[in-house]
């Protein structure tokens, strides 16, 4: 089942995406019109409107899709948002491309850190501040969101609290990020502005067909779906979410040690391997001295496609202010 949020005569709505169309679920009745407030209403809920789709589907209950809405993050006011570090591939090109070794913590545990959950976009313009413009890059990663509540959660049943998966770009703004994490706190400045997630939200169920085993020593679901990400039209980053080490279930365990996981929590994989310019353009120098870097400007339209989630398009925007915090630095 795919679950969208969407904006129809400035109200959100909630929606379920069937053979194409979209759904409204207030039309199926006892439902609540809001991802985060259907969410609280817990599995049995999930389970009833999954029945409704496949009625749907199978032309067993007549409803009246949608039209003429504008598509919302599946999630657009999520308690929190984490994000994590899940593709070794990507931590270690970075650090090759930087001249340091592969940091032998990364495979002992999980790690993630809290972004703006109040930044929390969708499809569409995302504005940016003259700042966040200094080697400004995307993130192609994949997120999942919290179905229910659950605390200190082992990681062998921590499959069963996902309600569902949906693409992530964690937008980074690379000069601010590497100057405040000289003082070893953040990233804050450098994410805080945009994440994005969309353009719906996968249900576990969908993906079964793709599921493969974890990595040696690892547990949980994995799944193989390819990652891909264009800029202006240009393929600039392929991964697979196979390839993830860490799987969404061991960071489900340690993100919830001690700590209460609630309805609509998201949680990013990381970067998958080739997933960012940071990482493309270290290559690119380590390989060819000569090579000049990219980073994303005003006006380029970023694509991201996961098979199985479907495909989420930006495009980025300025501000217009000359405002900058860099040239504030004493």
């Amino acid at each position: 089942m795919k679950l969208a949020s969407y904006l129809k005569n400035n109200k959100q709505n909630l929606g379920i995406v069937v053979d194409g169309n979209l759904y409204p679920i207030s039309s199926l009745g006892g439902f609540q019109n809001n991802m985060l407030e259907f969410l609280q209403q817990g599995p049995k809920a999930m389970k009833e409107l999954g029945e409704k789709s496949e009625e749907i589907s199978k032309g067993l209950l007549q409803c009246s899709p949608e039209n003429n809405v504008i598509y919302l993050a599946p999630i657009p006011n999520p308690p929190s948002c984490r994000d994590g570090y899940a593709f070794r591939q990507h931590v270690a090109a970075a650090r090759r491309n930087r001249g340091v070794e592969m940091i032998k913590e990364f495979d002992q545990y999980p790690i993630f850190y809290f972004t703006n959950h109040q930044s929390i976009q969708g499809k569409g313009d995302i504005y940016c501040m003259p700042d966040h413009f200094e080697q400004l890059d995307f993130e192609l990663e994949v997120a999942v969101v919290i179905g229910k509540e659950g605390r200190n959660i082992k990681a062998k049943d921590a499959d069963d609290y996902i309600a569902g998966f949906t693409i992530m770009n964690d937008l980074s703004a690379r000069k601010l990020q590497m100057e405040e994490m000289l003082l070893n706190l953040g990233p804050a400045k450098g994410k805080d502005f945009s994440t994005v997630i969309g353009p719906w939200l996968v249900t576990p169920d969908e993906l079964e067909a793709y599921k493969v085993p974890a990595k040696e020593g690892h547990i949980g679901a994995v799944y193989n779906l390819p990652m891909k990400c264009w800029v202006n039209d240009k393929l600039v980053s392929e991964g697979n979410m196979r390839d993830m080490d860490w799987t969404f279930a061991e960071i489900i365990e340690r993100c919830s040690y001690g700590v209460t996981l609630h309805p609509g929590e998201v949680i990013g994989s990381g970067t998958v391997g080739t997933g960012c310019f940071l990482e493309l353009n270290g290559t690119g120098k380590l390989n060819n001295p000569a090579y000049q870097p990219q980073w994303l400007k005003e006006g380029d339209i970023i694509k991201m496609s996961i098979d199985g989630l479907g495909t989420l398009e930006n495009t980025i925007r300025a501000e217009k202010t000359d405002w900058s915090i860099l040239a504030l630095k004493k």
